[in-house]
């Protein structure tokens, strides 16, 4: 039989191995548990500083994107207003120009008439000529007919001692004939060149405006989405801030108005205690004297005993009618602000002056012709139309021009609003009085 042994004991069969190994397997668990959360928090943070990174740089893009439009915005703004300046510069010169081609098409038809007369007179020194030649004297005949001076050639001693009256007085005709046709070529010729100088600046007038227009064409085409949307947010901030002032302005004067009112009516009231107290004081009057007449009756000896009835009835009424303002500019101004109102929504385009399209001095232009009142063409001359007003006595229909440089003007149509073309891309518009700087106020009629 085999010898019955102990059977040997495990490694962890004892207590104290138990507690060992379990005290090892709880270290080795925490520091696995501690290294995956280790890892699990520094995925995190990797997490959130990605996320914080995108967040920053999206920050970045928007302060990029906001920067651009503005600095954009305030170059086309500048493109546009000197491309509007330009813009009454090439009207001014076109005006010119045109004027200059009447004056140049006067004198080559002078010139033409003159030339005509000289040939005319040439005709007449041809017939001396020939009756020169008839009578035999055909070697001066020939002569006269062939040189290029007939004037010289009368000249000679021999010819003009020949000479009748009559071929003398178609000599000095022919000579005065050529010296006025040279001097209208002369003229035409100097108007021509000068017309020519014009037409030249008038092209650098145009290629101006179509370059800043362009410049600021490529600028806005250059902008990306978010910036476009950055530029249209600065505009509309723009516009508000210009319609909050305008509201602001409408208080002003809707208060003025009502202070006017308060002390119209306080003139009034007045005017009306100070006729009551002058109606009383001759009622009183008259009433007084009704009673000495009544008591100088009543002590006469008058037997009838009849006494006088006082006469009370005075007239201290009025027609209540009050003068009116004259209506007409109003009815003008009005005819020219209907006109402006089927206009809204037309582009802007410049140089045009209707129906389609207008600029800004265009559609002021036709608005008040409108109302049967011829303005000119440029901002230039329009504000020196009419009369020159304040910006606080405004009334609808007054032309109101913007900028030192007077290189806009719009039709004022009350409450601080305007109807005007405001530049390239736009259209015809309502758009508040603040939105440019003021420069001054016209009523054309």
């Amino acid at each position: 039989m085999g010898a019955h042994r102990k059977p040997r004991q495990g490694l962890l069969d004892s207590p104290a191995a138990r507690r060992g190994a379990i005290g090892v397997g709880t270290a080795a668990l925490s520091a696995t548990l501690f290294s995956q959360g280790f890892a699990q928090s520094a995925w995190a943070d990797d997490e959130a500083g990605e996320a914080a990174a995108a967040i920053e740089e999206q920050r970045q893009k928007a302060e990029g994107a906001a920067a651009r439009a503005a600095e954009v915005k305030e170059r086309v703004d500048e493109l546009y207003h000197q491309a509007g300046v330009a813009t009454q510069d090439y009207l001014v010169a076109e005006e010119t120009t045109a004027a200059q081609q009447e004056t140049v098409n006067r004198l080559l038809e002078q010139a033409a008439e003159a030339t005509g007369q000289v040939n005319e007179a040439r005709r007449s020194l041809g017939r001396f000529a020939a009756a020169q030649y008839r009578h035999g004297s055909g070697s001066e005949t020939a002569t006269l007919l062939l040189v290029d001076d007939p004037k010289g050639y009368f000249d000679a001693k021999y010819v003009l001692g020949r000479a009748t009256e009559e071929q003398q007085r178609a000599l000095d005709d022919f000579t005065r004939r050529s010296a006025e046709a040279e001097t209208a070529r002369e003229e035409a010729a100097g108007a021509l060149e000068n017309l020519e100088e014009q037409q030249a600046e008038l092209q650098e007038r145009k290629e101006e405006v179509q370059g800043k227009l362009a410049e600021a064409r490529e600028l806005l085409e250059s902008l990306s989405q978010e910036e476009t949307a950055e530029l249209e947010e600065l505009e509309r901030l723009e516009r508000e801030e210009a319609e909050r002032q305008a509201e602001e302005q409408r208080r002003l004067e809707e208060e003025r108005r009502r202070e006017e009112q308060q002390r119209l009516e306080q003139e009034r009231l007045a005017q009306e205690r100070a006729e009551a107290e002058a109606a009383a004081r001759e009622a009183a009057e008259q009433e007084a004297a009704a009673q000495e007449q009544e008591q100088q009756e009543a002590g006469s000896a008058d037997a009838s005993g009849s006494s006088g009835t006082p006469d009370t009835s005075g007239s201290t009424g009025s027609d209540g009618s009050g003068g009116s303002a004259d209506g007409g500019y109003a009815a003008q101004a009005a005819e020219a602000i209907a006109f402006a109102e089927a206009q809204l929504g037309k582009p802007y385009v410049w140089g045009a002056t209707g129906p389609n399209s207008y600029d800004c001095s265009g559609l002021t232009q036709a608005a008040w012709r409108a109302a049967g009142v011829e303005l000119p063409r440029v901002t230039y001359d329009q504000v020196n139309v009419g009369t020159r007003i304040s910006r606080d006595a405004m009334l609808p229909g007054d032309l109101v021009f913007f900028y030192n440089d007077i290189s806009h003007v719009g039709l004022y149509i009350g409450d601080g609003m305007m109807i005007h073309a405001p530049k390239p891309g736009d259209v015809v518009k309502v758009e508040s009085v603040d939105y440019m700087p003021f420069y001054a106020a016209v009523r054309p009629a």
